[in-house]
Formats: structure tokens, C-alpha cells, sequence
């Protein structure tokens, strides 16, 4: 992702999917607590929906609004962890796993998702 991006300013602003298609609105975004860096946003579906975790790498803002290059079915059946807590190593695993994303670090393979050295916590959410 962009890292001259403020995380906190992408709450509320509109998601997409890999076709342009709005998925919903960002209501969290969640940061790596070992680097500091945004690592995944939860979106809000609809009205009555859920929240669906999204990887912010390699999702790209593009004017107001953050597109995720996955299917909107995708996305919406990312596994549910619920929101406003952080998330657990093995959580964050089962994302990487959903969204097929490599899950090792060429610099730091002991911090690797699923090492249990990685929390990732919730910077921002629409309650705050």
C-alpha cells in the first residue's frame, strides 16, 4: 500500500473490488504491531452486513477510494474474526491463506504471519 497514506484517513472512505464494483465502506484499519505498518482494513459490507478483513498490500488508493484487486465474492467470504480487537497470529494466517498471499518474509522470516511474534491491532474504527 502506499505508506504516505495516514491510515486513520481511510476510515470511511469507499472500497472497491477488482472490477470497480463497491463493496462497502472502511470502518477499521489494522496495523502490524512489530512495523507499524497498516496491514489490513475491515470494510463494511451493506447495512446489515458484517465486516470483511481486506489485506491492504497490495490494494491501491486511487483518488478517494481504496480498490482491493480481488472478486467481490472473495472478499465477502474472507473468514469473520468480528471487529475492534486485535487480531491473533493464527487469525491473520487464515487471512493470508483466504487471499493467497505469501505468507513468508525474504527479511524477517521469525516475524512471519503465523509466528506468534505479529498482533495486529486495530488503529481506527467508526466508533472511535
Amino acid at each position: 500500500m502506499q505508506t504516505d497514506i495516514d491510515p486513520r484517513s481511510l476510515i470511511g472512505r469507499k472500497a472497491f473490488d477488482r472490477n470497480g464494483a463497491k463493496i462497502g465502506t472502511i470502518d477499521e484499519v489494522y496495523l502490524d504491531d512489530a512495523t507499524g505498518e497498516p496491514e489490513w482494513a475491515a470494510v463494511r459490507t451493506g447495512l446489515f452486513s458484517r465486516d470483511a478483513f481486506v489485506p491492504l498490500e497490495p490494494s491501491k488508493m486511487v483518488g478517494e477510494g481504496l480498490h482491493i484487486p480481488y472478486d467481490r465474492k472473495l472478499i465477502k467470504d474472507a473468514p469473520d474474526f468480528g471487529v475492534g480487537r486485535h487480531l491473533s497470529p493464527e487469525q491473520e494466517l487464515q487471512l493470508y491463506h483466504h487471499y493467497r498471499l505469501d505468507i513468508s518474509s525474504p527479511t524477517d522470516p521469525v516475524s512471519s504471519p503465523g509466528s506468534g511474534d505479529t498482533d495486529f491491532g486495530k488503529i481506527a474504527g467508526s466508533d472511535d
